[in-house]
């Protein structure tokens, strides 16, 4: 196989091939491998390869086969959060930049037993709690293969920039406020949000109060869908549980949904108006929505007083920060300096000192709160349909962690404001690549169901992938034969 075949391919269709003789599993990751080489110095998304292991279980892969769904399929983990035994671990920091995993957490364990290779990690902003990837610490910053002075996004903007560049169809990734979604957005892919602990989160607990969970980034519907049947469940050691689901999401990718009652939300809590391309965007989805059998509906957001809302994100984003900083700290037996950290993250951690417990208990419960009443949006929609974010991909460097916290987080939060909203209800959303504007850059258009109900967005997105194929459409450095599609 060469590379021009090897980008066609999404995961399942790589895993098929393998199984079947066709591909070596060990072809398939020299030829990520390759991929790497070639677009890295352009991207600079890839960071902590582990080449060599790799190659080590792709020829025992080879040797005796295993029946699982993604048997031998290279698979690129974000730098952040998720634990894999004797991977480097850094979270974009220079703080943690000798840190090593010990073991594999429960949701790295259920990646490795759906037959996913682990080959490297994928950069991202320090402490993930950006929405561009530009973390000092990799050297340079992370760009877009679509137009490499912009934006990948973030907080998982290596994943996607990766299977943009053509590395890999499917990349793990997390979300705490919008980090599938964005960079989904940002690179032309498809970017499922799972409801809260779908998948787990153990054995180190929630992060930014339970609004951040883990699953992936990818090219096709479909592979979301059968990677998260091979992980969701309740962690035995977790004290909350997502609502049971006893299908299988990879089914439902193929079946149409029957007629949607879609509300579209033009203008976010704020009020601010979004970029012409986002709204065109969202025009035309909705649109195509209604041409697809749907009943659409323009809405709004119930009452939400944003402001409180940007307090409490504030509160939770810094408290987070300071209480993963000030650990590595205390085992160092040194304070943090400004030489550790990045300015943002640095100042989170003075913003986070100047807070009380009382403080965080009641940002906890606005964010709770506003989360509630997002709930009343799918009371009376099957789904809810807004732009995934207020601008298109930005020039490289309009969102550098290189400013105070306070200031730096409030800009981040107009950009992105549409989305951390739905990490607070839970609900699950993703955002689906159906837009390129005039200048050749993704948009993406978001979705919202109610809570437990992936189900509902995986027959949407299904439907809606087959009405408009993205998957042929590829950023030119990924080379395919022509960035404008093969279908």
């Amino acid at each position: 196989m060469n590379h021009a075949e090897y980008v066609r391919q999404d995961g399942l269709a790589l895993a098929e091939l393998i199984r079947s003789k066709q591909l070596r599993a060990v072809e398939a990751l020299d030829l990520a491998i390759a991929q790497i080489e070639r677009t890295q110095p352009t991207i600079n998304a890839i960071c902590w390869p582990q080449y060599e292991q790799a190659r080590m279980r792709a020829l025992a892969m080879d040797i005796a086969p295993g029946t699982a769904p993604f048997d031998g399929v290279p698979l690129l983990l974000k730098d952040a959060i998720l634990e894999v035994e004797d991977f480097p671990l850094s979270n974009g920091s220079r703080l943690l930049w000798s840190n090593v995993s010990k073991e594999d957490n429960v949701q790295a364990a259920r990646l490795r037993a759906a037959g996913f290779n682990f080959f490297a990690r994928t950069t991202t902003p320090e402490m993930a709690s950006n929405c561009t990837t530009e973390a000092i610490v990799y050297g340079g910053p992370t760009r877009n293969p679509w137009s490499p002075s912009r934006i990948a996004g973030g907080s998982s903007g290596g994943a996607a920039a990766a299977i943009a560049a053509g590395i890999s169809p499917l990349a793990h990734a997390n979300d705490g406020g919008g980090s599938i979604r964005i960079p989904a957005s940002c690179c032309g892919l498809f970017g499922l949000k799972p409801t809260r602990l779908r998948n787990p989160v153990g054995p180190n607990g929630e992060v930014w109060g339970g609004m951040a969970v883990e699953h992936l980034l990818s090219r096709s519907v479909r592979d979301s869908a059968a990677v998260l049947d091979a992980t969701h469940g309740q962690d035995k050691s977790s004290p909350f549980a997502a609502p049971a689901f006893n299908g299988r999401y990879l089914e439902l990718v193929s079946r149409p949904p029957g007629a949607m009652r879609i509300g579209v939300i033009p203008l976010p809590p704020s009020g601010m108006k979004p970029h012409d391309d986002c709204l065109t965007a969202l025009n035309d989805a909705a649109s195509l929505c209604e041409a697809l059998g749907h009943h659409v509906e323009e809405t709004r957001f119930p009452e939400t007083d944003f402001e409180a809302f940007v307090q409490a994100m504030l509160q939770l984003v810094s408290t987070g920060a300071a209480l993963g900083a000030q650990a590595v700290a205390d085992a160092r037996g040194r304070p943090l300096t400004r030489d550790d950290l990045e300015e943002s993250v640095f100042t989170s951690i003075e913003f986070s000192r100047r807070s009380s417990a009382a403080d965080y208990a009641k940002a906890l419960g606005v964010i709770q709160g506003i989360g509630r009443r997002m709930h009343r949006l799918t009371e009376r929609f099957d789904a809810i349909l807004t732009p995934t974010l207020t601008a298109p991909p930005a020039e490289i460097g309009r969102y550098a962690a290189n400013r105070p916290f306070v200031e730096h987080r409030r800009d981040v939060l107009n950009f992105t404001q549409f989305l951390p909203f739905f990490n607070a209800s839970g609900q699950p959303a993703m955002s689906v690549p159906l837009h390129w504007n005039e200048n050749g850059l993704p948009i993406g258009v978001h979705f919202v169901a109610a809570l437990g109900r992936e189900d509902l967005l995986f027959q949407l997105a299904g439907q809606l992938e087959s009405a408009r194929p993205w998957m042929g459409r590829m950023a030119p450095m990924a080379g395919s034969e022509s960035s404008r599609g093969i279908f």
